[in-house]
């Protein structure tokens, strides 16, 4: 898995002179750390309404846009205008990669027990065989 950019990365192709709200969205987004699809599931509206407002096709509505600042630790003033400060990023993309690795390690160690307990199966039914009496 490529590493996650991070905030520096993010912001160095980002000017305060030419951004729009669909770039500061973007950047907040990123600078969380999450995807599109993560953030619209989170914000409980589709992917392609929020790919809408990245892209600067359409803007969201007045609760939406409060829950996208709260979400992103994101002043609300700065996801509209740009002025103000950008937000902090809160999870560091190690900390994403550590949780991924986890999860990965979770899923390897679920299908090694799956394994043991076929394993286990099959050793209790040749168990049984051989205990069973012959006539």
């Amino acid at each position: 898995m490529p590493p996650q950019p991070t905030k520096d990365d993010i912001l160095d192709d980002y000017t305060d002179a030419t951004s729009t709200f669909g770039d500061r969205l973007g950047l907040a987004r990123e600078a969380m750390g999450l995807t599109r699809a993560e953030l619209a599931h989170r914000l409980g509206v589709r992917l392609h309404t929020l790919r809408n407002w990245e892209e600067d096709r359409a803007e969201p509505r007045a609760n939406r846009l409060q829950m996208l600042a709260g979400m992103l630790n994101a002043p609300m003033v700065w996801l509209m205008s740009g002025q103000g400060s950008a937000p902090a990023e809160t999870a560091t993309s190690t900390d994403r990669l550590a949780a991924h690795a986890c999860l990965a390690e979770l899923r390897l160690l679920r299908s090694e027990q799956s394994a043991i307990v076929e394993r286990m199966a099959r050793l209790e039914k040749r168990l049984r065989a051989a205990l069973e009496p012959r006539a």
